[in-house]
């Protein structure tokens, strides 16, 4: 489908791997049954990272967030990045995006330095991408439909009819074609995390990034989001990269892990290895510890001074 963009190749309606296809018949999430394979799945094999840090320092004026942090994200994984609040988290997000650019160091996405990136080359980076931000960001004054259809209309020359089919499979895929025709405050908050997060998933990217997916939710769409995530992973062959502080949603359907803590990186690896790691903050942050590294009392005077007590006599020996 490469001609009908504008320059970037989106693949649609392709049968999965490993699943038989009948005919032109795709099996692909969302899709109904009978919907036409107009293009097959591009996997990338390649062992090398979709992402990676390289020494990477970051800072908001004199606040240095990120401090000579190198992390890998794996090429078909769910990656979550967790950590105390204020540990670089959405930060990262942004520096991937291309939001944020280093003060030093390398962020690359598929080997190239973002950092170093001209407009028209970032953007083309970001066609490659989708982005799940923590309240949904909908478009209020759109309905659900044109919410999803955006991206579409934004960067393809695709013709309506076949967005139609685009936004209905991406729809189904997250169970709400039947909100199509609502507006974003018609439907509940749960409601909007899916519906932005078909948005996301609309160009098929090789990338979703999902910052915060489970905040506020309850129990039953918080779990609802965890499964669309590692389901969208698998079925999609994407890359997926979360920012959350839901601890037992979060180790269920991460295959990777990264523990941020002041402005470095505590621990990352395989799920299992970071679990079971005995670093001082991993330990204190996935046990849920009131004190430990991340202290309770912030650090300043002492309650005497503040207090104007008078201190304790030093005994004379």
């Amino acid at each position: 489908m490469k001609d009908l963009q504008k320059g970037v190749e989106v693949l649609y309606y392709c049968p999965l791997p490993g699943q038989p296809s009948q005919g032109n018949q795709s099996p692909i999430i969302g899709a109904p049954p009978t919907a036409p394979c107009i293009a097959s799945m591009a996997t990338n094999t390649s062992s090398s990272p979709l992402i990676e840090f390289r020494k990477l320092d970051f800072s908001y004026g004199d606040h240095r967030v990120l401090d000579g942090v190198s992390l890998e994200i794996p090429r078909g994984k769910v990656t979550a990045i967790m950590g105390p609040m204020g540990a670089g988290k959405t930060t990262a997000l942004r520096l991937m995006g291309g939001e944020q650019r280093a003060q030093a160091g390398e962020m690359l996405f598929d080997g190239q330095d973002v950092g170093r990136m001209d407009q028209t080359q970032l953007y083309a980076a970001r066609r490659r991408m989708g982005m799940l931000f923590q309240f949904g960001a909908l478009f209020a004054d759109l309905s659900v439909f044109d919410n999803v259809a955006f991206p579409l209309r934004e960067h393809t020359d695709l013709p309506e009819s076949l967005i139609r089919d685009i936004v209905l499979m991406k729809l189904n895929a997250v169970g709400l074609r039947g909100a199509r025709d609502l507006l974003p405050s018609e439907v509940s908050g749960g409601m909007a995390r899916r519906i932005a997060l078909a948005r996301a998933i609309a160009l098929d990217p090789e990338l979703v990034m999902y910052d915060e997916p489970f905040s506020g939710l309850d129990p039953i769409s918080l779990k609802t989001a965890a499964r669309l995530i590692r389901q969208l992973n698998d079925s999609m062959g994407l890359t997926s990269i979360f920012v959350s502080h839901e601890l037992k949603q979060t180790l269920d359907i991460a295959d990777h892990v990264i523990v941020l803590s002041n402005g470095t990186v505590a621990a990352q690896g395989p799920k299992d290895v970071v679990v079971n790691s005995k670093d001082p903050m991993v330990v204190q942050y996935l046990n849920a510890l009131p004190d430990g590294p991340v202290r309770f009392h912030l650090p300043g005077a002492s309650v005497a001074q503040d207090f104007q007590l008078s201190e304790p006599p030093v005994a004379q020996q």
